[in-house]
């Protein structure tokens, strides 16, 4: 009886340094995405290339290809990290802290002035909305995920009591002042924080 084929080892893998603190002797997908990332933020979509991304991991080709079929497949799971993070997860993370629809628009008006985390958030986000002015596939994930996030905020106002239509045009003023927001304080922008989101409620929720 022919014994039954199993899949090729893994080629040997050198992990990165901050794979070692953490623990890893192996890289994982989420290891390629998040290099791959790191390299669209700093250079450009053009600069993520698997040659390029293996030597900065220290680790082979052939490493890569253990993950993923080719560097379309990277990209793609780039993309989809990137929606679930930042719009699936948070959206469900904002539904659930707050019963109160006021105290959800604030959490949704914070977003862009939460430090560190936020600047990151904002850095990936602006590559790949760069990315998405020239590539079909990234513009898709970047249209689902504005119109997922404004039907969130959508809901928000509606809960507040306004029609649908008009809770729709104030989910679009609320999102596109994030956006906005998030662009300036990460090019450095200087904000009165709370002045600024109470100006911004207020008037958002005027009648």
């Amino acid at each position: 009886m022919p014994t039954p084929r199993t899949k090729p080892a893994a080629p040997e893998e050198v992990a990165p340094a901050n794979a070692v603190k953490a623990g890893k002797t192996m890289l994982a997908p989420a290891d390629w995405v998040a290099a791959a990332t790191e390299m669209l933020v700093d250079q450009g979509i053009d600069a993520v290339r698997v040659d390029v991304l293996a030597k900065r991991m220290n680790v082979t080709r052939g490493s890569f290809y253990w993950h993923f079929k080719d560097r379309a497949g990277l990209l793609q799971a780039v993309l989809q990290a990137w929606r679930e993070k930042t719009t699936e997860t948070l959206t469900q993370r904002l539904e659930g802290a707050h019963t109160d629809a006021r105290q959800q628009l604030r959490d949704v008006l914070s977003l862009p002035h939460r430090g560190r985390a936020a600047v990151r958030a904002a850095r990936i986000e602006l590559a790949i909305r760069a990315w998405a002015r020239r590539d079909d596939t990234a513009r898709q994930f970047v249209d689902e995920s504005d119109a997922r996030r404004i039907a969130y905020i959508a809901q928000v106002f509606s809960s507040l009591g306004f029609a649908a239509a008009e809770a729709r045009h104030r989910a679009v003023m609320a999102y596109s002042l994030d956006v906005a927001c998030s662009q300036l304080t990460a090019s450095g922008g200087v904000w009165h924080r709370d002045e600024l989101l109470k100006s911004a409620e207020a008037l958002l929720v005027k009648a």
